[in-house]
C-alpha cells in the first residue's frame, strides 16, 4: 500500500498559515509575579473571622438552592499546601464546630481549597475544590457517589459585637 505523497508547495502553505496565525496570538501576561507571602497573608486575613454565606447544589435534585453557611474563626498556615482552618458548618440540620487540616493551592493569585475525601466529624467524607476571589468562593463537592453538586457565595465580616458593660 503506497502512502499518498503531499506535495511541497501544500506542505509549505500548511507551515506558513500556521505560523502566521501563532504570529498573531496575543502575549503572554506580562504582570509582575505577586510575592506568594503577601498573597497568603491576603487569604489568612480574608477568612479570618469570615463567614461564607452562599447556596448550595446538589445534582439531579430539581428543589433548586439551598442555603449553606460556613463561619471561619481562623486560618493558619501550617506546613507545605497545609492550613489549619478552625471552623463551624452549617447546613441543613447540621451545625458543627470542627478544626480542619486542609490544602490550599494556588492557582495563580487565587487560592484553592482542596479537600479529597475528607472525613469531617459529625458531617461526613467529602470532595471539594472551593476557589477564593476577592469576596466570593465557589466550587463543586461531592459527598460520594451520585451525590454532589456546586456551591457559591459571598464571603462576610460581620461587625465585632461590643463588651456588654453589664457582665
Amino acid at each position: 500500500m503506497r502512502m499518498p505523497i503531499i506535495p511541497a508547495a501544500a506542505l509549505a502553505t500548511f507551515l506558513c498559515c500556521t505560523l502566521s496565525h501563532a504570529a498573531d496570538a496575543p502575549a503572554p501576561a506580562t504582570h509582575p509575579a505577586q510575592d506568594q507571602a503577601a498573597l497568603e497573608q491576603r487569604f489568612e486575613k480574608t477568612l479570618t473571622n469570615a463567614v461564607f454565606v452562599g447556596h448550595f447544589t446538589t445534582d439531579g435534585d430539581d428543589k433548586g438552592v439551598k442555603e449553606d453557611r460556613y463561619t471561619i474563626s481562623s486560618v493558619k498556615k501550617m506546613k507545605g499546601d497545609y492550613w489549619l482552618f478552625n471552623t463551624r458548618i452549617q447546613f441543613g440540620t447540621k451545625d458543627v464546630n470542627v478544626p480542619l487540616m486542609l490544602p490550599v493551592i494556588w492557582a495563580g493569585d487565587t487560592p484553592v481549597i482542596t479537600v479529597t475525601d475528607v472525613g469531617v466529624p459529625g458531617i461526613g467524607t467529602y470532595t471539594a475544590r472551593v476557589l477564593v476571589y476577592s469576596d466570593h468562593y465557589a466550587g463543586t463537592w461531592s459527598g460520594g457517589a451520585h451525590h454532589g453538586g456546586t456551591l457559591a457565595g459571598v464571603i462576610e465580616h460581620p461587625a465585632a459585637k461590643p463588651a456588654d458593660p453589664d457582665k
